[in-house]
């Protein structure tokens, strides 16, 4: 059972249990006496069916029809002449079907001795009271009938539209983690070509230089397919899986560079068992290896990650060295760009994303959320 539905099954018993209360009122309005009239009673409730059919109409036709489709002018004009016209059809059709009885007048039976009688009493022959109209008291009664009528569109109108907006807010709700979770697997099947092809690169260059090296790394590279296939189809992957996916790509790259290239990992001695989103780092740690890496000079990489204040704290720092022509956009491309939405999506703003850069430093610093 979805929440429209949930909530369109609510909304029926609400107002199922005000109505039944309202039509009570007339029923319980008499309990004290010792006979019910009847008459009376049924007139009440004749009264009230009137302001239900108004209700009725409004909810099932004015609303749907006019107000959702953003009709406003015509939901007002279709209201009020649907209210005054509910209202004198059951003003007339109440006096038709239950008339105030005949009154008659005073009556001496015995001189000095007045007695009125009563509507049960039958009337002397002959005898044809005139029936008098209050125009002052059938006036309030217009007037109160439809103030009522108002108050019952207004309040039903009310009622109908918070249920419509808690549905287009449900329905928003499901659209959005829809998105979501299209655009992430758009973003993790965007990052994965673009790391592979790297990767590719690197075990390529291994090839002619040292064969076995090449072999081992294609046996690192098909583990952490397996993984970017099986792990993080779920949207979510462990920590401490997470930090073994890097630590793989470290020993990958490790093979590419000479000694003169350092590459530090500090991680926890014991991983938490943490959920995180996938390949979260491994983009900003990409990036640290192809812009801070020279095949001329010293160069290093450092990969740091901690846990404080349920936060996750990623530090990632690489040399960095004189720019060339073909530098100009460095720090920039699919990587970056993926990571940065990656978090917003994932995150909304409650992450912190930093850049600090020197002349011969550049550090990137990352702090999401434990979830």
């Amino acid at each position: 059972m979805n929440k429209s539905f949930k909530i369109e099954i609510i909304e029926l018993l609400l107002f199922g249990i005000i109505w039944i209360g309202i039509f009570s009122i007339p029923f319980f309005n008499q309990w004290g006496y010792a006979t019910l009239d009847w008459d009376k009673l049924l007139s009440e409730w004749f009264r009230i069916f009137g302001f239900f059919m108004v209700f009725l109409i409004n909810i099932l036709l004015l609303i749907p029809k006019y107000l959702i489709s953003k009709k406003y002018k015509t939901y007002i004009l279709s209201a009020i002449s649907m209210i005054l016209i509910v209202s004198v059809a059951g003003l007339f059709l109440n006096s038709v079907l239950f008339p105030e009885p005949l009154k008659m007048p005073p009556m001496d039976l015995v001189s000095g001795i007045p007695m009125e009688l009563g509507s049960g009493m039958p009337a002397p022959i002959g005898f044809k009271p005139e029936r008098i109209t209050d125009y002052n008291s059938m006036s309030l009664v217009i007037i109160a009938n439809l103030i009522i009528s108002f108050l019952v569109v207004g309040s039903s109108t009310t009622f109908k539209v918070i249920g419509q907006w808690l549905i287009a807010e449900d329905r928003r709700k499901d659209l959005e983690k829809e998105q979501l979770r299209t655009e992430l697997a758009f973003l993790r099947h965007q990052v994965s070509p673009h790391f592979f092809m790297n990767t590719l690169n690197n075990i390529h260059s291994l090839i002619d230089l040292n064969a076995e090296d090449a072999k081992d790394a294609v046996i690192r590279l098909s583990t952490m397919m397996r993984y970017l296939l099986y792990e993080t189809s779920q949207g979510h992957t462990s920590l401490k899986k997470e930090i073994s996916f890097i630590e793989s790509y470290i020993s990958l790259m490790q093979l590419r560079f000479s000694k003169h290239v350092k590459v530090a990992l500090e991680v926890p001695d014991g991983i938490p068992d943490l959920q995180i989103p996938p390949m979260l780092f491994i983009s900003l740690l990409e990036n640290a290896f192809k812009h801070g890496v020279s095949y001329q000079k010293d160069s290093f990489v450092l990969f740091s990650i901690g846990i404080s204040d349920n936060m996750i704290n990623c530090i990632i720092k690489n040399s960095k060295h004189p720019k060339t022509p073909n530098s100009e956009k460095r720090y920039s491309g699919i990587g970056i760009t993926n990571v940065k939405k990656s978090l917003e999506l994932h995150f909304g703003n409650n992450f912190t994303y930093e850049v600090n850069e020197t002349d011969t430093e550049y550090q990137v610093y990352l702090s999401v959320p434990i979830e």
